[in-house]
């Protein structure tokens, strides 16, 4: 069997389901390979997704569209490709507690927004900000990253970027009420998050393989959408006992099965879509033209 490492982008949650249940349910063995899974609490995010993948400790990893841009336009270049879209729309949200009464973005002027650090991040949440009308001037801070969620929950920060169908589940589950501002209702276009990526090179090198890892991976989101009730059950043994503990797993997969797409394009990713967030980066100096002309992404391996 060949063995393939995949290097999640956080500790397992229901955006990994498809991949778990590939390898729970035989969908990868029956396709001659052998799967491991990185887990991020494993170095407490000492390395991000993108750097295993520089540095080759995995084969494939999983994190936002803007991962794969940066790797390849970085002085230490990595030919990175996305090959996989988990989700088809968007599910994150930049939130706030209803308690706060910051219930539009123009409010987060001057408040406290605690994030992850990634390429764009801080800027799409200041010209959010700028679009409704405010001025952009927010106080950024930088926590650990597996506890960012927790800094709003606490008090320590008033705003932070979350998925829907994960912590925006745990907060119904604990009957905490939130504002959520989602990037499209502020003229921010946007891409994929999150994908699976490689490097080109490898793709080439091992294209029989790394197309029968797509396939069963589609399989696996498949499967997770129509089979709801098994797939949380397979879902829950890789869980933290704080996830167990505080969100309805099944809730949660109910509501992120359908956004996994249909056998017509689970998976796959929109030329269209992903040029509209390419040209905003573009046109707000985020990343030069030439982006626009840079192959970060590829449908092939579902041929």
């Amino acid at each position: 069997m060949k063995t393939l490492k995949v290097a999640l982008d956080w500790t397992p949650n229901v955006n990994h389901i498809g991949i778990f249940i590939a390898q729970q349910l035989g969908f990868y063995q029956y396709k001659n390979l052998n799967v491991e899974i990185l887990n991020p609490s494993e170095d407490n995010y000492e390395l991000t997704p993108g750097k295993k993948l520089e540095l080759d400790l995995c084969d494939f990893s999983i994190a936002p569209f803007e991962t794969v841009i940066s790797l390849n336009n970085k002085d230490n270049y990595v030919d990175a490709i996305a090959i996989y879209a988990i989700l088809q729309e968007d599910l994150s949200s930049i939130v706030t507690l209803k308690s706060s009464k910051l219930d539009t973005p123009k409010l987060l002027d001057g408040k406290i927004y605690a994030s992850y650090k990634a390429r764009y991040e801080d800027h799409i949440v200041k010209e959010m900000v700028k679009n409704d009308g405010g001025k952009g001037d927010i106080q950024i801070i930088y926590p650990e990253k597996l506890g960012i969620w927790n800094t709003v929950l606490e008090g320590k920060a008033d705003a932070t970027w979350i998925f829907n169908n994960w912590e925006g589940i745990e907060a119904e589950s604990k009957m905490i009420e939130l504002h959520k501002f989602s990037l499209g209702d502020f003229c921010i276009p946007y891409g994929y998050s999150p994908v699976i990526f490689t490097k080109n090179s490898k793709l080439i090198a091992q294209k029989t393989e790394y197309t029968a890892f797509v396939k069963a991976t589609q399989e696996g989101y498949l499967y997770a959408k129509n089979n709801i009730s098994e797939a949380t059950k397979i879902l829950k043994n890789f869980l933290t006992d704080y996830d167990k503990a505080n969100i309805d797993i099944e809730k949660s997969v109910k509501v992120t099965a359908p956004f996994f797409g249909n056998e017509a394009n689970c998976g796959k990713m929109q030329p269209e879509k992903l040029t509209a967030f390419f040209k905003w980066l573009s046109n707000n100096q985020l990343e030069s033209s030439q982006i626009l002309e840079q192959t970060f992404f590829t449908n092939e391996l579902f041929v």
